[in-house]
């Protein structure tokens, strides 16, 4: 009997598309080493979707960045609570006037240096003693999980860090419950990911924002 029978055998499709990824992957970490490499740039850090992460696509980066630079006002704080992305299009605006920190739960971000704060929602006030409570203009938030649980610690994180303003970013079905704990309302912007998701994804804000 040959025992080859027995090991599974991958379709020529799958392994072409599996040597397509791997291939990519390649080029990508080439680029990585390559001068002009941007470390800022959407995607210079991979999504790991074991962790529920979903990069924004360029454009919605951009217009979120736009908006929380607009908000924080001249020489304004931003704190980026689990929105790498809108993190990184900020920190590509060089010369302009405010200051960013990242809060994300995986280290790999801590590539960022000071700006990275480690931040697990389950323990949504466990934050070093540098981040003071109401020291930022704005807080962007998009919490990894679409579930109450989730949305309400979030939330604890966000009222200790905001001066007021809140920009949240999670899905239309947690309408109800963010109003609920945020007081935020639905926006007329729809941000789009990198990958089309399942789940409709929406914008809420607490104050009179560039994006209805």
């Amino acid at each position: 009997m040959d025992d080859d029978d027995d090991i599974p055998q991958l379709s020529s499709h799958t392994l072409a598309a599996l040597q397509e990824f791997y291939l990519e992957q390649q080029q990508r970490e080439g680029m990585k080493t390559s001068q002009g490499f941007n470390q800022y740039s959407i995607g210079s850090i991979e999504e790991d979707w074991q962790l529920s992460q979903f990069w924004y696509s360029d454009e919605t980066a951009s217009c979120l960045a736009k908006e929380a630079v607009l908000a924080a006002g001249k020489g304004g704080r931003i704190a980026c609570v689990s929105a790498p992305s809108v993190y990184q299009k900020l920190k590509e605006q060089d010369g302009e006037d405010f200051s960013v920190c990242i809060l994300e739960y995986d280290r790999r971000f801590s590539v960022y240096g000071e700006e990275f704060v480690f931040f697990d929602y389950n323990h949504p006030l466990d934050l070093p003693e540098n981040l003071l409570p109401h020291s930022f203009d704005i807080v962007i938030a998009d919490p990894p999980y679409l579930s109450e649980e989730c949305l309400q610690k979030t939330a604890e994180t966000i009222k200790y860090l905001t001066k007021g303003k809140i920009l949240l970013c999670t899905g239309a079905v947690m309408e109800e419950q963010a109003a609920k704990h945020l007081g935020v309302k639905m926006c007329k912007f729809i941000p789009k990911h990198s990958r089309n998701l399942a789940n409709e994804f929406r914008c809420y804000v607490n104050y009179a924002s560039g994006l209805d």
